[in-house]
């Protein structure tokens, strides 16, 4: 089964021209899935961070998200535990005009700038509007115990 030309296209364009701090490789078995490593970003909890991520097509990609969720565990209020990803492009704001560029940017913006207000872990989301100071040192600190790196 030949991949529809928009997944080839955006496929070549991300191993071309890399997003900084962000890889995004296709499984050579199974070009709808990639192995995604995002770097947490500079002045964040998650700085100096090494987050893998898988991201799927699904068959009916681009008219559908792709599925994309954190396979590091990380302390952040809109991921939950099984590492699903609370963003907007996921779920009701997606438009096929978006790519799998702009999903892996929004992610790392996303680490940039948690959104307690729209919670997927409502327990690190009381955490960070009780004493945000105090949930950032605990991200820090998962960022340090999980993404290290090393794994």
């Amino acid at each position: 089964m030949s991949l529809p030309r928009r997944i080839v296209k955006e496929t070549q364009r991300l191993t071309q021209e890399p997003v900084p701090g962000i890889t995004a490789i296709p499984f050579e078995d199974n070009m709808r899935y990639f192995n995604v490593i995002i770097s947490g970003p500079d002045d964040s909890p998650y700085e100096a961070g090494v987050f893998r991520l898988e991201l799927f097509l699904p068959a009916d990609y681009p008219m559908a998200p792709p599925k994309v969720r954190f396979l590091t565990k990380i302390y952040h209020p809109n991921v939950d535990k099984l590492g699903r990803i609370c963003l907007d492009i996921l779920k009701d704001k997606w438009s096929p005009a978006l790519q799998i560029r702009t999903v892996l940017l929004s992610i790392q913006a996303l680490l940039s700038a948690p959104n307690p207000d729209d919670p997927l872990d409502n327990g690190v989301a009381d955490a960070w509007n009780r004493d945000e100071a105090a949930a950032q040192r605990t991200a820090a600190e998962w960022t340090r115990m999980y993404a290290s790196g090393a794994k």
